[in-house]
């Protein structure tokens, strides 16, 4: 099955690595893209995905042209991708109001591409496939972190005693403090006074609310700050 002359021929690993770069391109705007609109699909998980199908791509041309048996061949790798993609499903789970698991979703189809292509001989295509998918877990991770640091969906409820306070104000200490504000919902209790302000925000990994209490507590007479998932 194997040819080594086309395996190492060096324009075929030379279009291999054109497409490889193609996609990761393709996968990270489309990943920017996604975040900019505070999606849950991240940047890596989307690169990943579109390496990974055009690997498959390659791979499900490269064995009908090269298998000296009878068939269709790429009816293995059909079943192979649709079984990982219920094992990658299982992978996904919903923590509150986060997504956890889609990189590792990713990944785990990643590693069946990369496994089908070492089973077809192609070796150098499967090791330049794996080194792109490790830059990208951890370059793209450090990239994601420095700049788009708010990850982790949280609730955050403001009681405030009186119509004193100015809600645009509280709302901007808020984003200054590195929180994206995805929706306010307000009710406003007559007999009582009372504001409450209902946030659904994105927070960075690691969050210290207690300056960002003590902030808000200058714009009015706060009776209760609360956040939770």
């Amino acid at each position: 099955m194997d040819d080594p002359k086309l395996i190492f021929d060096l324009t075929f690993i030379t279009d291999c690595l054109i497409k490889f770069a193609l996609s990761v391109i393709c996968g990270f705007i489309l990943g920017m893209e996604r975040k900019s609109r505070n999606q849950a699909v991240g940047i890596r998980t989307l690169i990943l995905i579109c390496i990974s199908s055009t690997i498959l791509s390659i791979l499900s041309i490269y064995i009908p042209e090269h298998s000296p048996v009878q068939g269709d061949p790429t009816r293995i790798i059909a079943g192979v991708v649709s079984g990982i993609g219920f094992l990658g499903g299982g992978a996904i789970l919903r923590q509150g109001m986060n997504i956890k698991g889609l990189t590792s979703a990713a990944i785990i189809w990643t590693s069946s591409a990369i496994g089908l292509c070492i089973g077809a001989g192609l070796y150098v295509q499967s090791f330049v496939v794996l080194l792109i998918c490790e830059t990208v877990l951890i370059v793209i991770e450090k990239f994601e972190s420095k700049f788009f640091p708010a990850i982790h969906k949280k609730t955050m409820r403001i009681v405030i005693e009186d119509d004193s306070a100015d809600i645009k104000s509280i709302s901007d200490t808020i984003e200054k403090f590195g929180l994206i504000i995805c929706d306010l919902n307000m009710t406003h209790k007559f007999p009582e006074n009372k504001l409450f302000l209902h946030y659904s925000v994105k927070t960075p990994q690691e969050m210290d609310f207690s300056t960002l209490i003590s902030a808000i507590q200058t714009m009015g007479e706060i009776s209760e700050f609360s956040v939770g998932e």
